[in-house]
């Protein structure tokens, strides 16, 4: 088994105390999880709530689902964000998720997520992000970046952190953080971890088949959370997964289909294992830039060479009202 270090603050969830230092994790060799102090993208103590954001309803009065996506924006960097039409489309783009992990950010700060977010922001809406703790604190020149919306989930920020292999073998190191459905109450709402992976195609046979151990890693942390999604640019279809595939019970939400802009190739996905994660509604798809946005395939290219993947998760856990969390989901706030 390959060793993995779960890097960043993490802390048991139910309990609302920290982990220790050196954990040990059968299956998973040395695993450690190391607290460390992050960079809060909202409440400065870690359980502090969050301010209160009216909840989206559906036409029934209450949201059935939610939608996770998935975008590879390489570069996402002032160039791009210095156009204003890009712009436009990439926050309209966002606004139809209620998460949505971006790789492929490049610069050595936050602003470009954070200008990003005040974009969509503009129409009125609620989202807010996540990133590394190192993101502006070390030379980090390109990172991954979870926006999501706070009026229909919520996110745990002492869970965020990242998988990192200490032998240097994963370029970009996955993005973890915890969310909640809002909507159902705490004791009912849909719990998950959201892990977006970044394959760096030079080296990807070999970073591929470091993606199970990334899934068992956070799977097995410590925390009691089942419902891992694991979502990014793997550089495979959903035919060459290499070990990610043996993973047992793991599925894929997109087959068959392309994720590049020229239609060229399926290489982003998201994955879960389909007897834990049984919230998925069966509803995925690829967001096709060029019809949303009645473009040239020269204008969606300008956006993004890759397209939205997503997928559709009921808000309650198990799929049901009326079924509760068992311990180890997100505490209630």
């Amino acid at each position: 088994m390959k060793l993995l270090n779960l890097v960043g603050l993490a802390a048991l969830i139910a309990g609302g105390y920290f982990f220790y230092n050196h954990f040990q994790i059968q299956g998973i060799e040395n695993l450690k999880i190391k607290p460390k102090n992050v960079r809060l993208d909202g409440p400065s103590q870690p359980g502090a709530a969050e301010n209160p954001v009216p909840v989206a309803a559906g036409a029934g009065g209450e949201r059935a689902a939610i939608r996770v996506a998935s975008i590879n924006l390489r570069p996402l960097d002032q160039d791009k964000l210095g156009k204003a039409h890009v712009v436009g489309r990439l926050a309209e783009m966002i606004r139809g998720f209620d998460v949505i992990a971006i790789q492929g950010i490049v610069a050595r700060n936050q602003s470009p997520v954070v200008y990003l977010v005040e974009q969509v922001n503009a129409a009125g809406r609620h989202y807010d992000f996540a990133t590394s703790a190192n993101v502006g604190t070390e030379p980090v020149q390109e990172y991954t970046g979870i926006l999501f919306d706070r009026a229909t989930v919520e996110i745990d920020r002492t869970t965020i952190c990242l998988v990192e292999d200490p032998s240097g073998r994963i370029r970009h190191e996955p993005l973890v953080a915890s969310f909640r459905a809002r909507g159902p109450a705490p004791t009912e709402a849909f719990t998950f971890s959201l892990v977006s992976v970044d394959v760096d195609p030079g080296q990807a046979a070999t970073e591929l088949d470091l993606m199970d151990d990334v899934f068992r890693a956070v799977r097995d942390d410590g925390r009691g959370e089942d419902d891992v999604i694991l979502v990014g640019y793997l550089n495979a279809d959903d035919q060459h997964l290499g070990q990610l595939a043996e993973v047992p019970n793991i599925t894929w939400a997109i087959s068959g289909l392309p994720t590049t802009t020229r239609g060229t190739r399926l290489s982003q996905n998201i994955l879960f294992e389909a007897r834990a994660t049984n919230e998925f509604s069966g509803r995925s798809g690829v967001m096709d830039l060029m019809r949303q946005f009645n473009l040239s395939l020269r204008d969606a290219v300008e956006i993004s060479d890759h397209l939205p993947v997503w997928a559709e998760f009921s808000v309650y856990e198990a799929g049901q009202a009326g079924h509760i969390v068992a311990s180890g989901g997100m505490a209630a706030r």
